[in-house]
């Protein structure tokens, strides 16, 4: 062992240091290490050795080569690099690929679904794919095609775009999973690799004066003024700014991110990111080959070159492109676009496009899509390829059983015309991704409520809780997360950073800990679940009380006392004889008609923010309300068998009178060969009425 004044000029510490300091000091310096277990390797070699069987046929031509089902299938408009070189690659190296997505609004739509595609063959074919949300470059925004400057992105409208599109995303992915074993992809673990970052997790932890010595001081002015976006924006628009005229080597430095971290050779883009690709290959190159460091230098040779490509332009029948800019997106997300209209859109798709939407965003193979166009031009009318194009493509991003359902309402097997959707987090199934894109993520929640109750009240009001004792296990078991920083305590946390994504557990904390949560001072996210998400929006309690709004557990408007009071003012009424069967009959459809519809009989015992859908009035009957006698009701505790076998009833017989006045409807307009009998005519020459209280409310 070194004695302590070996160890003190050896380290140039004092002498009056102690031996057991200056050890410490040593293992403190001493670079970590990060073992790698054997398993690790050994699937590693199992993974090559697989590929390099697999670019073994590829080159005999036993096996289709990925980049020729790209050009088969049209996804292939501009290269980077020579098709020679990108396909040579793609056989001897199981490269990663990569798209990127600026939030810019608060859901994707069709156009950006185009350059996913790609990525997601890569992946069910064993390459590694990156989806990239740009938390970080949003604040900048993409100058690319544009002559004015995007308007500038409040803080919470960031947070809540980055919220929704990493969601969205995580959907569709899981989603991809099944389509890839519905077609026969079979998924080795392990070896199949995919990935969801957001750059902001990198930018926000990295100095400046790196980016500007590793990659700026290599980049010339003369190639980046000559681009055409930057010439027509300086001529013809409003001239450009730094932050815009440096963006490109931004989305360079993510691709250098990715690249040396993740094994990203590629990049995937619309056909207007062509530009950015370019430069970002230059930065990647510039990068990789001025490293500082020799023993992290990556070579330069060709099995580690960038490439990257576009795919085609979409566009609608004019001719125009589909985005945000334009004004003619369609939603990914069903609160913005409707699943039956997203399902429709494709519908509408011209018979000349629809065998090319088909290999664009579909998964079923060109000899299965052959055939359905023979069956389609059989009887165009019928849009059989439309149907089979939009099934799929709301099977991707909404999930097998949705698309079925929304098939069958377009093809007139059911009736009904809206999305389904929920408004609380689902107890008596196990939840889904699919089941989360009907729980629509933000809300609003008066500041009372989030600045002077519990995070359990919260979380109840938010539908992530059954019940405030629901919200207090959650805490206590730590099942639910907020937006912050992770690690630090609630009564100190510094809340996300901005751009991020970042969750950390719920615990009981106090009321006014809550608001170090806040993000931009209004906003709070809370999760349950991996996919079942809420973004609060906070607003002022004279805004919540003018919005007529109510949510679960708020002061005052209980729904069983209030409906057990209306009914029982109901009773009161001299006139009626609770015992007679129709009399609660008409007791019962009242009261569920005031929570489903505005126009209920018994409306003025309620106000309008209390109204809520059936199915939560019919559990409320059915759980808390029991049989009302003339002195009216007594108990909300025990269920009522007859109430709701008289509601039952009463339902079976408005269902036969609408069938049968459908029925002489129909008749009525079909043409008749006698004269035309005049109808019936009520005392003083008005038409009769439709007579029965609960006809009226069913009908209406």
């Amino acid at each position: 062992m070194l004695s302590s004044a070996a160890l003190s000029a050896a380290r140039g510490s004092p002498l009056s240091l102690c031996r057991r300091c200056l050890l410490k000091s040593l293992a403190a310096r001493r670079q970590q290490t990060r073992s790698i277990s054997t398993s690790f390797l050994e699937k590693q070699a199992e993974a090559k050795k697989i590929w390099d069987e697999r670019a073994k046929l590829i080159q005999e031509g036993k096996i289709p080569h990925l980049w020729d089902i790209f050009k088969e299938r049209g996804y292939v408009k501009d290269l980077a690099g020579t098709e020679k070189q990108i396909r040579e690659l793609m056989r001897v190296k199981r490269i990663g690929a990569y798209v990127g997505i600026d939030p810019t609004a608060p859901s994707l739509h069709v156009g950006h679904l185009l350059p996913l595609m790609p990525l997601f063959w890569m992946y069910m074919h064993g390459y590694r794919a990156v989806s990239l949300i740009g938390g970080a470059t949003v604040k900048v925004g993409d100058p690319t095609g544009r002559l004015q400057s995007r308007d500038p992105i409040s803080k919470s409208d960031i947070t809540m775009n980055i919220t929704k599109i990493h969601y969205q995303l995580k959907r569709i992915w899981a989603n991809v999973e099944v389509q890839a074993d519905r077609f026969g992809y079979k998924k080795q673990p392990r070896i199949w690799s995919r990935a969801l970052v957001n750059n902001s997790m990198w930018y926000n932890n990295l100095a400046f004066i790196e980016v500007v010595a590793r990659l700026f001081k290599g980049i010339r002015l003369g190639p980046m003024l000559s681009r055409d976006t930057v010439k027509r924006k300086m001529e013809q628009g409003d001239g450009m700014s730094l932050d815009e005229f440096v963006y490109p080597l931004m989305q360079g430095w993510d691709w250098w991110h990715l690249y040396s971290r993740q094994g990203v050779q590629m990049q995937i883009g619309g056909s207007d990111q062509y530009g950015n690709i370019v430069s970002g290959i230059d930065a990647v190159k510039h990068i990789r080959d001025n490293d500082p460091n020799p023993a992290e230098k990556i070579p330069g040779d060709f099995l580690h070159t960038p490439i990257g490509f576009t795919v085609p332009l979409l566009t609608d029948s004019s001719g125009v492109k589909f985005g945000k800019s334009a004004g003619n997106a369609v939603w990914l997300d069903q609160f913005m676009t409707s699943t039956f209209d997203l399902y429709g859109y494709f519908i509408r798709r011209p018979d000349a496009d629809v065998e090319g939407l088909l290999k664009l965003f579909t998964f079923l193979p060109l000899e299965e899509i052959s055939k359905i166009m023979e069956k389609h031009n059989e009887d165009p009318s019928k849009r059989h390829a439309q149907h089979a194009l939009a099934h799929e493509v709301v099977a991707l991003i909404n999930g097998i059983e949705e698309a079925t359902k929304v098939q069958n309402r377009h093809k007139g097997l059911f009736s009904k015309s809206g999305d389904t959707q929920i408004s609380l987090y689902p107890a008596d199934k196990p939840p889904s991704a699919n089941m989360a894109s009907s729980f629509q993520i933000d809300l609003k929640l008066p500041e009372s409520l989030i600045l002077g109750k519990s995070i359990s009240r919260i979380l109840y009001a938010a539908g992530l809780a059954d019940s405030v004792s629901d919200g207090n296990r959650l805490t206590q078991h730590q099942g639910a997360y907020i937006g912050g920083s992770p690690g630090q305590p609630s009564a100190s946390n510094k809340g996300m950073s901005y751009g991020e994504l970042t969750y950390t557990p719920i615990k009981n904390w106090f009321p006014q800990d809550t608001r170090n949560f806040l993000i931009d001072g209004k906003l709070l996210i809370l999760r349950r679940g991996k996919h079942f998400v809420r973004v609060v929006k906070m607003v002022s309690d004279k805004e919540w009380a003018d919005s007529g709004s109510m949510y679960p557990g708020e002061p005052g408007t209980g729904r069983v006392r209030l409906l057990r009071d209306m009914l029982k003012k109901a009773a009161e009424d001299k006139n009626l004889s609770v015992k007679d069967p129709e009399t609660k009959q008409k007791l019962l459809d009242g009261a569920t008609n005031l929570y489903q519809d505005r126009r209920g009989l018994l409306e003025d015992f309620l106000p309008e923010s209390l109204q809520v859908d059936s199915n939560r009035a019919r559990q409320i009957l059915k759980e808390s309300l029991m049989y009302i006698p003339e002195g009216g009701a007594t108990s909300t505790k025990a269920k009522t068998a007859a109430i709701d076998e008289v509601l039952e009833r009463a339902r079976q017989e408005i269902e036969s009178r609408n069938r049968e006045e459908a029925r002489k409807i129909q008749k009525q307009k079909e043409p008749k060969k006698g004269p035309k009998k005049e109808p019936k005519k009520a005392p003083g020459g008005a038409a009769p009425k439709r007579d029965g209280f609960i006809t009226r409310h069913f009908v209406e």
